[in-house]
């Protein structure tokens, strides 16, 4: 039997896969200092790799409500390592994963709890697999909960006792409070004041970078160099508002500072946060078709 489409397609919700492409993407797309964006690759890592990773992603999130959250990260890792050279979207699959797997009628603020309070001793090893798949950089040595070492019964106290270096270990022990309290009402104040998408994740990113330096530049280069990058994302927001010379420039100058020592100061963190407010945002209708991503003029 010939099967047709609703006739009211605006009802149709984006898939949860739908909306963790689109979030990985326009988060990638948006031209935030210090990370690859459109005509701003790294040597070793491109915008391309953003696109081919998300879009070949969108399956395996599909399927995450069912799917134990360690099986689905360390899936999600090797697919993205079998189509792309390099670690691509580590922290973004740590953060979008758990949220993918809360069932669509549940809120958000109610289901991420559950899915964190079921994590066991399986989850545990299979996202340490994954990240050791990953080889993320920056990590170093620590005496416990190592991905080096073996996998601890507990994957929660593991994040627990990386929370105060790591933002994405944080969101694992507070609930994804900066996520869901933090980049989504940002979002969503920054599109009600009629910002397009792209300037609007942008401004989110260097608000985010000025509150909470970010922890891989603290990985790579210390502390004192990520409290830096927060000063100077301060400076940008108070020079202005996005379309004004003075933030224009401000942001150009915090991005030439960033990408001036290659690409370690990268605050790649800050863009893991960003893109899953961007999963929260479109999963709950937020930012919703049509999209208005960027100026008329751009």
């Amino acid at each position: 039997m010939n099967k047709s489409w609703p006739l009211d397609l605006d009802a149709l919700p984006l898939a949860v896969g739908q909306c963790a492409a689109l979030a990985t993407i326009m988060e990638a797309t948006a031209p935030k200092p210090g990370n690859v964006y459109r005509g701003a690759d790294f040597e070793d890592l491109s915008y391309p790799d953003f696109v081919v990773s998300a879009t070949l992603l969108a399956p395996i999130y599909d399927l995450a409500p069912d799917v134990p959250l360690g099986q689905t990260i360390l899936a999600a890792v090797k697919t993205t390592r079998r189509a792309v050279a390099t670690n691509a979207n580590l922290g973004t699959i740590l953060l979008i994963a758990p949220l993918a797997k809360v069932p669509r009628g549940v809120p958000l603020a109610a289901g991420i709890s559950a899915v964190l309070a079921q994590l066991d001793a399986n989850d545990s090893r299979d996202v340490y697999e994954a990240i050791r798949h990953a080889k993320p950089g920056g990590l170093g040595r620590v005496e416990e909960g190592d991905v080096a070492a073996e996998p601890p019964a507990s994957l929660l106290d593991a994040m627990r006792l990386a929370a105060e270096r790591d933002m994405v270990a944080r969101q694992y022990a507070e609930n994804f409070a900066t996520v869901l309290d933090f980049v989504v009402p940002s979002l969503a104040r920054e599109i009600a004041a009629g910002v397009c998408l792209l300037d609007a994740i942008v401004r989110v990113h260097v608000e985010l970078m000025s509150q909470y330096p970010d922890s891989l530049i603290a990985r790579r280069c210390g502390l004192e160099v990520a409290q830096q990058s927060a000063a100077r994302a301060g400076k940008v927001l108070a020079a202005g508002r996005p379309g004004s010379e003075a933030y224009e420039q401000g942001l150009a100058d915090l991005d030439f500072w960033l990408r001036a020592r290659g690409h370690e100061r990268n605050p790649g963190t800050t863009a893991d946060l960003v893109a899953a407010g961007l999963f929260v945002a479109l999963r709950d209708g937020i930012i919703k078709p049509p999209f208005r991503l960027a100026r008329p003029w751009s």
